[in-house]
């Protein structure tokens, strides 16, 4: 899919009373020092348990940043709690945005700071004229789809396995670095209407393919270690053999059975062309 060529004024949401970027003493602006880079090195560390070694380090930062790439904070008066950092790059041949990172400080969690963050980011990159950001997360993380797909509008037609290779660098990595690679198309209406409103009501699934996962996979891995490696294994046959027939991962809804929670993908297609026919083992 292309990035919408709608022009920036064509779709417009409308901001919160009070403004995205001041909420609590905390303020949202561009990370400029050294010193303040240093900060982004530890606060990887701190959220993602990553060592030295692939933490992204400030050279990287400043080179990044003076080429064009997008480093923003959220500040607690002069403290970090939390970051966003992406950079210019290329979707099928047109210009675009990747966002590589996203953390926030634990103890900054009630405050929306991501969201928050992500809204910054958008503005920022169309400022630059630039209409779609792209990134990966783990599907498997409930939170972080219901984030994505209900809250942002993203899409996606990529699944990536093992993106960051086989060994777990973090302790988010246990079960495998399998990643959804996502598009945000910023000025499309479907995005414009997830930033204006409540989320709606799932779409109606008929015709559609599910792919289910745990509520929480880090309590599955924590309980055992070898079923959130068959949910992996399971999850990653479903998403690679819809996508290979032409599938788009559409949405995103939780839910509870008796005492279980359980997070559904919606799949679906976005052209007039009818995707092939997928096996039934797609919903796990």
């Amino acid at each position: 899919m292309g990035v919408n060529k709608a022009s920036v004024s064509d779709f417009k949401y409308h901001r919160p009373t009070v403004d995205a970027t001041k909420t609590s003493g905390i303020t949202i602006r561009p990370i400029e020092t050294v010193a303040e880079m240093r900060a982004v090195e530890q606060l990887e560390k701190e959220v993602w348990g990553i060592p030295d070694l692939d933490v992204v380090p400030v050279t990287h930062l400043v080179a990044t940043k003076a080429a064009g790439g997008v480093l923003l904070g959220a500040f607690d008066r002069d403290a970090l709690a939390g970051f966003v950092y992406g950079f210019v790059g290329l979707e099928d041949g047109e210009l675009a945005h990747h966002s590589h990172m996203l953390a926030v400080k634990p103890a900054y969690r009630n405050f929306n700071l991501g969201y928050k963050l992500k809204l910054a980011q958008r503005d920022a990159v169309l400022a630059q004229g630039i209409k779609l950001i792209t990134w990966t997360f783990d599907p498997l993380q409930s939170l972080n789809a219901h984030f994505n797909f209900t809250k942002l509008g993203v899409i996606s037609n990529r699944y990536l396995i093992d993106f960051y290779g086989a060994e777990a660098s973090s302790f988010l990595h246990q079960s495998g670095t399998d990643r959804l690679w996502v598009k945000w198309v910023l000025t499309s209406e479907r995005v414009i209407q997830r930033l204006n409103a409540e989320p709606p009501n799932p779409e109606d699934p008929a015709g559609k393919l599910l792919v289910e996962i745990p509520g929480n996979i880090n309590a599955v891995q924590e309980e055992s270690p070898e079923r959130a490696r068959d949910w992996r294994k399971r999850t990653q046959a479903a998403f690679t053999a819809a996508i290979d027939k032409g599938y788009t991962v559409l949405d995103f809804y939780r839910e509870t059975r008796g005492d279980e929670k359980f997070g559904v993908y919606i799949l679906g297609y976005q052209s007039n062309t009818q995707p092939g026919e997928v096996s039934q083992s797609i919903t796990s």
